[in-house]
């Protein structure tokens, strides 16, 4: 367990998460428009080390994952909506259906987020969040 606690707060320097770099709010739910790149973006509680943090008391290793000695980063993306909750959580690219399935559970379990601001006003946001596996 501490080596995993270890592994995840050395990935995360390397850890990044961001809005996808396009320029039109295409993603539409309910007639809202969804943006990609916004003047302020969304924030977890505490920032980056709160985010970091999190991942790494909640993120557990697969047991078969890990006798099976599969690594590796898993790409989920979802939207923090006006409220700050996490929606629509998908992996875009993954190693290993394992590591997607604990990816989607600690993302679709985290607590609400500071919503993104577009022109003042709380818009709905869709992030990219890189997960590291690392044994």
């Amino acid at each position: 367990m501490k080596k995993l606690l270890l592994a995840l707060m050395l990935m995360a320097t390397g850890f990044a998460v961001e809005a996808q770099n396009n320029d039109t709010p295409e993603l539409q739910d309910a007639g809202e428009e969804v943006f990609q790149v916004v003047e302020k973006d969304p924030e977890f509680e505490n920032g980056m080390e709160g985010l970091y943090q999190y991942l790494a008391t909640h993120l557990q290793y697969p047991n078969e994952a890990k006798e099976k000695k599969i690594e590796g980063r898993v790409y989920v993306r979802f939207i923090v909506e006006k409220d700050g909750t996490v929606t629509n959580v998908e992996v875009i690219h993954s190693p290993d259906p394992m590591l997607s399935a604990e990816a989607v559970r600690v993302v679709k379990a985290m607590p609400k987020w500071k919503p993104g601001r577009q022109r003042g006003k709380k818009v709905r946001v869709q992030y990219n969040l890189p997960i590291n596996f690392k044994l």
